[in-house]
């Protein structure tokens, strides 16, 4: 539903010369494109093609006049020059990755070999070669700190071993973060969507702050049972929350390239400041109803103990996200449809170019003002919207404490059926559903045509329960891959998952520098992008295995 855009005038063919008017001009290949030929006298439209173009496609079309009495003409798409596969670099680093992980695979199975292992312990340091192959990956020693990462413990008082499993899955989120935030090789599909529809750069953002929501349900039950008293530990929340927020607003922002008191143009919103503000409220709530004895509840219907005893808590989000859906839908904007979601600029034919993101974009201009706010959303790559609009901006934040809190249901699941594998499993396949029927419900199964569609920008409701399925069911895997048959060590992504505040203020603070960003040859290559957006994301993958061998981690 977008307005015609302007592409090029092709001038009249020269009779004499026999020389046919031509333009050349450069289109988009990641969406379908339709073209319009209009003529230039009475304003009548000759042709309408339908065609998605691939990617350094040289293409002609060819308008012919077949009828001068009756006007009517003929146009014809021809391939000049075939486009690439533009996926070839994806494949070729995949098998590059696949045959180190080959490698490492083989050299573990080697090493159990004796005759190998004792050639390796006389080449080398019989103590620390004992320590390397012997080691099975363990955590760090824990401290009672609590923060969007925290360490949490198992559920005896006697072991205090980490669930890798979260680690993993946060470390996951954050490899794919990093990729994404330095280009993801220039692929439209590790950019984020213009507006409605999901990416691969959709997915990381909500995973973090699920995985926060669960690791608080273990950090704070751990932290009391260890005598903890609640004021001490609202205390840490507070701090922690604002040291976030602090980071957020003066360390990772762009801002900060223009001086210290260049306050004027400052982004307030930011993925840190709304990690702080989450966190706050979410383990806040949490601190109010949870217990140092997370035992078997005696109460009626024991099959949802992990759900009553905290029903003020469910109150609280429902309230939360009735104010979201009252704002969103009740609002009056100016010059808007009351509920408008769109985004703006050419879409929906045009109508409401000022409207971009609806009432959320207005609270945000209203109570930010537009120069601290995001000032190059995606939505204006596709819809041309020129209006700024944060994607981390206030009221989406009220959807982001609803998908903290349903990760914070995940840690109560693991914590309430403690030692019973096949309960943890089974009630993450029965949130996983239950998420998924009302995201199908709200979308009505299609990308534009929903009730609310998905939406990152917004944070739509469907948003949130499309990423929270798709979160139980991700975590699901991983605790019974990790934690459960003890099939995969969690390495590599278990690393940057214990360290995950250091890696990302660190790969946005030296995304501009060597060796993580070099002048490319060729800046139009996704080979070339890809090489380099790989291997910065890599090494920050091995910073973070070198800090964990030598137990360094960044907490707040």
């Amino acid at each position: 539903q977008c307005l015609y855009q302007f592409l090029a005038f092709v001038p009249p063919s020269n009779e004499s010369l026999r020389k046919p008017g031509t333009a050349s001009v450069m289109v988009d290949t990641q969406h379908p494109l339709t073209l319009l030929l209009n003529s230039s006298v009475g304003d009548r439209d000759l042709c309408k093609i339908q065609y998605h173009f691939g990617e350094f496609g040289n293409y002609s079309l060819v308008v012919k006049t077949l009828s001068t009495s009756t006007q009517t003409v003929s146009c014809d798409l021809i391939i000049n020059e075939g486009p690439i596969n533009s996926y070839l670099p994806i494949l070729f680093a995949f098998l590059v990755y696949m045959g180190i992980l080959a490698i490492l695979i083989a050299g573990r199975l080697l090493m159990k070999i004796d005759p190998v292992r004792n050639w390796v312990y006389k080449k080398l340091n019989p103590r620390a070669t004992d320590r390397m192959i012997n080691s099975e990956l363990g955590s760090p020693n824990t401290t009672d700190s609590i923060n969007f990462d925290p360490a949490p413990q198992s559920w005896s008082t006697g072991s205090r071993q980490r669930l890798r499993s979260l680690d993993t899955f946060r470390g996951l989120s954050l490899v794919i973060m990093v990729f994404v935030n330095y280009g993801g090789g220039k692929y439209w599909f590790f950019k984020h969507e213009s507006w409605n529809g999901l990416t691969v750069a959709d997915l990381v953002f909500p995973w973090f702050v699920f995985i926060m929501g669960t690791s608080i349900a273990l950090a704070l039950g751990s932290m009391l049972r260890w005598g903890s008293s609640k004021w001490k530990v609202l205390r840490k929340i507070l701090w922690r929350s604002f040291v976030l927020i602090l980071l957020g607003i003066i360390v990772v922002n762009p801002n900060y390239c223009l001086g210290p008191l260049s306050w004027d143009n400052l982004r307030i919103p930011g993925v840190l400041q709304r990690l702080g503000f989450t966190y706050l409220v979410v383990a806040a709530l949490e601190l109010l109803f949870t217990r140092a004895d997370s035992g078997t509840w005696e109460g009626r219907f024991p099959a949802l103990q992990d759900i009553l005893p905290y029903w003020p808590q469910w109150i609280f989000i429902l309230v939360l996200e009735t104010i979201w859906l009252c704002l969103t839908f009740l609002l009056p904007v100016p010059d808007c449809p009351r509920g408008y979601l769109g985004p703006g600029g050419i879409g929906d034919f045009g109508k409401y170019p000022n409207c971009t993101g609806g009432a959320a974009g207005y609270i945000d201009r209203l109570l930010l003002g537009e120069k601290h706010m995001y000032q190059h959303p995606s939505s204006g790559v596709t819809y041309q919207s020129t209006m700024p609009y944060d994607p981390e901006g206030i009221l989406g934040t009220i959807n982001s404490i609803v998908m903290a809190f349903l990760g914070l249901q995940a840690g109560k699941i693991t914590l309430f059926y403690k030692d019973q594998p096949k309960q943890i499993m089974s009630r993450f396949i029965i949130w996983g559903i239950v998420m998924g029927i009302i995201s199908a419900i709200l979308t009505k199964c299609s990308k534009e045509e929903g009730f609310i569609p998905i939406n990152k920008n917004l944070w739509s409701i469907s948003y949130v329960t499309t990423m929270s399925c798709f979160a139980f069911t991700l975590l699901l895997l991983i605790y019974y891959l990790v934690d459960v048959k003890k099939w995969w060590s969690g390495a590599p992504f278990l690393y940057p998952g214990m360290n995950s505040i250091l890696v990302y203020i660190g790969h946005q603070v030296f995304a501009n520098y060597f060796p993580f960003k070099w002048k490319m040859q060729d800046s139009q290559s996704h080979a070339e992008h890809l090489t380099q957006n790989l291997t910065a994301t890599t090494l920050w993958v091995i910073i973070s295995y070198i800090l964990y061998r030598r137990r360094i981690f960044w907490k707040i």
